[in-house]
């Protein structure tokens, strides 16, 4: 099997992709065991890993390993792992309220990407054809919304405990860089409905999450239902988190960010398929050049997003 080259600049063609769902992985302790999708090129070796977490949108199915395919379909056919899990926050799961932390499961998940990392051996077991092709020593997280939270706690974001006021801290330091799409901003800002039913969101700390993240947010993403704030409350974690960091505004983007959730789905409520390819891009190119440092792609990307006769959005950096 060939190599990629870590000098690789720019998204070559696409690769054929090997997607195989559900990998089922034991999980004592947790309401049901946990189940993962791995989405891979079929060739090559020393593959980077990418942890893929799902939001909590108001479909069945998106919020779930069976989401984000405009995602993790580009990442796998260029060049990346990922691997995706069902939270236990799922509509797929239909779970009950009687964990402390539901219904968002906030700790849960972060927890269910450790777990990933700790079972990669059975990952590639179950999947054909994976097996001795990963470079574990190359991980990286995005998450969406939701999903987006549970990646800046394993990047280091911290919470106190609701119940006691404790200190949570669920960094991972096996994953070396994140992205963090339409993610939650600070505490202080939070609607009533959040402040009253999402009460753990109240207490987050950016000024711990010090690994290489990419924050991405849209100039119109309002977000009414947690936050008064407004669109620039997405920018919070790239604002308070210490560098080095950056930040992707994309000019009249919504939640959705043009539909990464999803091929065609209901929900965007800013369809745009350029949007959404830049924001494949502007993924892959900051993970390519976090995890490889000396490659490029991430400053040839910049350049591509902020050069174009009418751009689709502005970076900063720290």
């Amino acid at each position: 099997m060939s190599k990629p080259t870590p000098a690789a600049k720019t998204p070559s063609a696409p690769t054929p992709v090997l997607s195989i769902s559900p990998i089922v992985l034991p999980a004592p302790g947790r309401a049901v065991d946990l189940q993962v999708r791995v989405s891979a090129p079929v060739t090559g070796d020393g593959l980077p890993i990418i942890l893929l977490s799902h939001g909590h949108g108001r479909s069945n199915h998106l919020s779930s390993l069976n989401g984000y395919a405009p995602l993790a379909n580009y990442l796998a056919a260029h060049g990346f792992a990922v691997i995706q899990p069902t939270h236990l926050d799922s509509k797929t799961l239909s779970l009950g309220s009687g964990d402390p932390d539901a219904p968002l499961y906030w700790r849960a998940r972060a927890q269910d990407m450790k777990r990933i990392l700790d079972q990669l051996d059975a990952t590639e077991r179950a999947a054909p054809g994976l097996a001795g092709r990963l470079d574990r020593s190359k991980v990286a997280v995005i998450g969406h919304s939701m999903g987006g939270h549970t990646a800046s706690v394993l990047l280091g974001a911290r919470h106190k405990d609701p119940r006691d006021g404790t200190e949570v801290n669920l960094a991972e330091p096996r994953i070396k860089a994140g992205v963090l799409l339409a993610a939650p901003g600070r505490g202080d800002a939070l609607s009533k409905f959040a402040a009253e039913n999402y009460s753990f969101f109240s207490t987050i700390d950016f000024s711990k999450m010090t690994a290489p993240t990419l924050v991405v947010a849209g100039d119109k993403d309002d977000s009414p239902h947690l936050t008064d704030a407004g669109p620039g409350w997405h920018a919070d974690p790239y604002l308070l988190g210490p560098s080095p960091k950056s930040l992707v505004t994309l000019f009249d983007a919504g939640h959705g960010l043009g539909g990464i959730s999803g091929y065609d789905v209901a929900e965007t409520t800013d369809e745009n398929p350029e949007r959404v390819a830049a924001v494949q891009h502007l993924t892959w190119a900051y993970l390519r050049t976090a995890l490889y440092p000396g490659d490029s792609a991430w400053q040839e990307a910049q350049s591509a997003l902020t050069g174009a006769a009418k751009p689709l959005g502005r970076i900063e950096s720290k």
